[in-house]
């Protein structure tokens, strides 16, 4: 059984470095071992299989990037805030391309639920507040606002990521939903709407 703790998220962490530096789809626990120096067999006690480590460094992208997003959105409202979190998105994977592939890997629907997902969606929601958008506009803005972002930041990465060949785009539910900016092609802001600007990021003493 694979163990939770420090160990694993070292080992974890280590993984999405190893993406960085090769790319997300070559990164396997006998080339995470190799990296490490260890045996194969020892990493199995901190992550189950291939699929285990590579939704392990999905998750963990997704939560770096959500910090990074919010912490880019902090004080902004409007297209301000539309422009701050694409431009996070553009720096996350220009930082991190093998992180930011992992952020698009496909979990299953328990496992995305529970992971910082959730938060992408959340602030992309937020950012549209003040477009005159309902429900299932607001819905398929977000899914679009997702891909336009990812798929932006996607062709401005490094060469150094693509040591892995191209994947087959298949239909499924993916760690990050489909998103970006959606305002592009939907109505125009509401002007009796002022947008609520996202929290003051606040500094620790």
């Amino acid at each position: 059984m694979a163990k939770a703790g420090p160990a694993a998220e070292r080992v974890v962490r280590a993984g999405a470095e190893l993406a960085d530096e090769i790319g997300f789809e070559q990164v396997t626990p006998s080339a995470l071992a190799r990296q490490l120096g260890v045996r194969t067999a020892s990493l199995y006690s901190h992550v189950k299989n291939a699929h285990d480590l590579k939704t392990k460094i999905a998750l963990l992208a997704l939560e770096e990037l959500a910090d990074q997003a919010s912490a880019a959105l902090a004080g902004r409202a409007g297209k301000d805030a539309l422009m701050a979190f694409a431009d996070a998105y553009r720096d996350y994977a220009a930082q991190h391309p093998g992180r930011f592939a992992a952020a698009q890997f496909r979990l299953d629907a328990e496992a995305a639920a529970a992971s910082a997902g959730v938060r992408h969606s959340q602030m992309m929601r937020a950012i549209l507040r003040g477009y005159d958008l309902d429900e299932l506009q607001q819905t398929h803005a977000v899914r679009l606002l997702g891909s336009v972002s990812a798929g932006t930041s996607d062709w401005r990465r490094p060469a150094a990521s693509a040591t892995a060949p191209p994947r087959p785009r298949r239909a499924g539910p993916r760690s990050l939903a489909p998103s970006t900016p959606c305002c592009a092609t939907g109505p125009p802001p509401d002007p009796t709407s002022r947008p609520t600007p996202f929290p003051a990021k606040r500094t620790r003493r």
